[in-house]
């Protein structure tokens, strides 16, 4: 008996002008349980917001789609080009049922680095051929169920993290919930000083504009208020059942109030009341202050793995703020005027991916 004909394999780009394509690949990281950033929309709402660009490979197997790697393309005068899965998220990589599609996947996007003279690749995640580089222990993320409701939500947070939690809910704070221009403004006052406060350029408002435009319901912005000023705001993304809270601060004034820990909880209690059964904290630097805040409120850290590949061995893109050679430039952006870190902040982080 012969055997069946097996099919040649393709690689090629996605096309993002072309509505079809586009929703085969969703359908695709639906179908594999993807996250949000391996999402095609993710790689659109980053291409729009911060003007680098959206390159997602697939690789076809006849008829049927067997791989997917999101890419953006980030190009900065500072830190360099570089190919990301993906740009601007904590996660990402190649999303295939079979490892030899993932690493033929990780081949091509050698290939289209070359041709666009990239010398950087870096994947959140997924898999990698054995010889590119391999990043473990730096990071860690943080996810659990929901409860059934807000008093076993309030229950189920550590004794010390629920006291924060119910002095917050002492004070008399309103919160909003939306994605319209006030609750835009808002995000963006609180978020902007958060990451100056943290020696951190802020994101191009643009960013979060174009996420919050093409995700639509699968995003929004939860914003806690002492009158009529914001102290706590997060935008948040909703992806397969689970809430991630994802760019997320607050002000000076906001830590006597608890108005952070007041912030998380009320989200929580928000994506239970929109169908979520997980909380996923996403990601924070190993052994920092945000990741013993998760931990103290009964998350469980979880390792990532991501994996890098240079066109010259031992180079790389370093965009690590926790690494020696940024802590003066770190310490001097924490001094800078509000207004002066906003105007320059976009241009930089923009490049970060």
């Amino acid at each position: 008996m012969n055997a069946p004909l097996r099919h040649a394999d393709t690689v090629r780009q996605v096309d993002f002008d072309d509505p079809r394509d586009i929703a085969r690949v969703e359908a695709f990281v639906e179908e594999l349980d993807g996250s949000v950033f391996h999402r095609p929309l993710w790689l659109q709402a980053i291409a729009r917001g911060t003007g680098n660009d959206a390159l997602g490979l697939v690789l076809e197997r006849g008829t049927s789609l067997c791989g997917w790697l999101p890419l953006t393309g980030v190009h900065s005068p500072l830190f360099g080009r570089a190919l990301v899965s993906s740009g601007f998220g904590v996660g990402g990589g190649v999303l295939a049922a079979e490892a030899r599609d993932g690493e033929r996947l990780c081949h091509a996007a050698q290939e289209l680095a070359q041709r666009l003279s990239i010398p950087d690749i870096e994947l959140r995640g997924g898999c990698a051929p054995p010889d590119w580089n391999v990043v473990t222990g730096k990071h860690a993320n943080f996810a659990g169920p929901l409860a059934d409701d807000d008093e076993a939500q309030l229950l189920a947070i550590p004794r010390k993290a629920r006291a924060e939690v119910r002095k917050g809910l002492k004070n008399d704070l309103a919160i909003t919930v939306g994605a319209a221009e006030r609750d835009r403004m808002a995000h963006y006052a609180v978020y902007a000083e958060s990451v100056r406060n943290l020696g951190t350029p802020v994101f191009p408002r643009s960013l979060f504009d174009a996420v919050l435009d093409l995700c639509g319901e699968a995003a929004d912005i939860l914003t806690v208020w002492e009158g009529d000023r914001p102290v706590s705001s997060v935008l948040s993304l909703y992806h397969a059942g689970a809430v991630m809270p994802f760019w997320g601060g607050g002000t000076w004034g906001a830590r006597a109030l608890r108005a952070n820990e007041r912030m998380y909880y009320e989200l929580m209690g928000h994506a239970r009341r929109k169908g979520c059964t997980r909380f996923d904290f996403g990601r924070s630097k190993t052994g920092s202050g945000p990741f013993a805040f998760k931990k103290n409120w009964g998350f469980e850290p979880e390792p990532l793995t991501y994996y890098t590949w240079s066109a010259e061995a031992g180079r790389g893109r370093n965009i690590d703020p926790t690494d020696d050679s940024y802590s003066a430039k770190i310490a001097l952006w924490k001094r800078l005027p509000l207004p002066v870190a906003n105007r320059l902040g976009p241009w930089i982080a923009r490049g970060l991916g």
